[in-house]
């Protein structure tokens, strides 16, 4: 008798857990009564219960021992359990994580028919190893595909590519396929059949590119993409083939990257193609000069254009518009693209897609900065207008209405206090609370109280260029 044991309570109120695996893997292709045994199972193993024999183990389940043996040689033949047929039959658990690992055994007649034709398939070719067969056993086992279905695709990928192929080749193409959702004889025979119903498109791919062979499985593949998912037509997918063809870009490979480049820029008719061809090298003119004026070099210009030139072309911005962006960003420490992304996104918000509008907001900037400068000046500090400074002007005056004269009346209040500008704002906080619009009302109120026995942050602190940089980058998010 066992010296320390779980109460009967204890046991029942105890989880039993499940790994995920099995849950996801191997429950929804199992029989329901099949997946029952494996639970109850895994719950008498935690249970250390007294019972755990196999009469009361199919008592309990109402089932007969000889299913509950079918139901583990099952598991086992899955890599989940080990049955051990000694004078008393016992089952052993194995953990999940190593099944994905070992190696299974099936019933040697599970595979007879598949090992028969498959080595149909191959005679006269190659021979297919032991190790082979249990690739393909653990492929269709952990795929839950169709024995046909694959025999079907190492048909398929010998006859197109006119050779003993590699098994790694086949399941690699089955795995695709399956990861597709393809996994029966019927989803199979309906992909190849969209291959045969593709065959007059690849003739004339293969006869612009001056290939004379038979397509492979992947080409095949490719164009199914190109074409279903993709969303070219045939007449783009043959415009580019030519095209690439006269830079000795023949492969079906270097052809993907470039549809697939198109595809990502949203270019899906010829006119978009050639267009945006057309106009590449002068987009790369205007990445060079943009990277110039803000003080970068880039060797490759290609990500560049791809991902901000294009970008702020189809915004609507022009050459001589970006050119004039990029120079007030130079100007202002943005020294980086993502910064004049956001700022030209700012700009695209507020409807400034032209010069003249560019102009009068930069204007608008400066007399406001210049309202500021004055208020600093009024407090004794000399310094450059920051965008702190703009983010609370545009709180003083839009959000809280507060006119320009009592903005300048505030200023005298604040002149001299330990922290001019966090007593002004403070000030003004009280008279908007306070409903105050006019000089006079203000004068009859009592003074706040500077209660900050701290110095000024912003006459004695000195900033570096890369705390600069970061402050002025964030402007787009602060004043808009």
């Amino acid at each position: 008798m066992s010296f320390c044991k779980f109460s009967t309570e204890f046991i029942a109120s105890s989880k039993t857990e499940i790994d995920n695996i099995f849950i996801n893997d191997y429950l929804p292709f199992a029989q329901p009564a099949f997946s029952i045994v494996y639970i109850y199972g895994l719950y008498l193993c935690n249970s250390n219960s007294f019972d755990n024999e196999l009469s009361n183990f199919a008592k309990t389940l109402n089932m007969s021992e000889e299913d509950v043996i079918g139901a583990f040689e099952y598991w086992e033949e899955q890599g989940l359990v080990k049955i051990l047929r000694t004078q008393t039959l016992q089952v052993t658990y194995i953990p999940l994580k190593n099944v994905l690992t070992a190696n299974k055994l099936y019933k040697p007649d599970k595979y007879e028919i598949f090992n028969q034709q498959a080595n149909d398939i191959f005679a006269g070719k190659r021979a297919i190893s032991k190790h082979e067969y249990q690739e393909y056993y653990d492929f269709l086992e952990r795929y839950h595909f169709e024995q046909e279905a694959l025999l079907m695709i190492m048909k398929y990928c010998v006859e197109t590519k006119k050779s003993a192929v590699g098994y790694n080749y086949i399941l690699t193409v089955a795995k695709n396929w399956a990861n597709e959702g393809i996994t029966s004889t019927k989803q199979v025979e309906d992909r190849l059949k969209s291959f045969e119903d593709k065959d007059s498109n690849l003739n004339e791919i293969f006869s612009v590119l001056s290939i004379k062979r038979n397509p492979y499985v992947e080409e095949r593949s490719l164009l199914n993409k190109w074409l279903n998912d993709y969303g070219f037509n045939l007449d783009v997918i043959l415009h580019i083939c030519k095209k690439a063809k006269k830079k000795s870009l023949m492969s079906f490979e270097k052809i993907d990257a470039i549809l697939t480049r198109y595809y990502e820029m949203k270019l899906f008719s010829i006119m978009e193609i050639d267009s945006f061809e057309k106009e590449k090298s002068d987009l790369y003119s205007l990445a060079k000069e943009i990277n110039k004026t803000i003080g970068l070099y880039y060797e490759n210009l290609e990500g560049i254009v791809e991902n901000y030139i294009l970008k702020w072309i189809n915004m609507g911005f022009d050459k001589e518009l970006l050119l004039e962006i990029a120079l007030y960003c130079f100007k202002t420490s943005i020294r980086t693209l993502e910064g004049m992304d956001k700022t030209i996104n700012k700009l695209f918000k507020l409807g400034i897609l032209s010069l003249q509008a560019f102009h009068q907001y930069i204007n608008n900037v400066l007399q406001e900065d210049s309202k500021i400068k004055n208020v600093l000046s009024k407090l004794n500090i000399e310094r450059n207008v920051n965008y702190i400074d703009r983010a609370n002007f545009n709180i003083w005056k839009d959000n809280w209405q507060i006119s320009d004269e009592l903005i300048e009346y505030a200023t005298t209040l604040a002149k001299g206090k330990d922290n001019p500008i966090k007593y002004l704002s403070k000030v003004l906080s009280d008279w908007h609370e306070k409903g105050i619009k006019t000089v006079e009302d203000a004068k009859k109120t009592s003074p706040v109280n500077n209660n900050s026995s701290n110095k000024s942050n912003f006459t004695g602190r000195s900033y570096s260029r890369e705390e600069l940089n970061a402050l002025f980058q964030t402007i787009d998010e602060i004043d808009v």
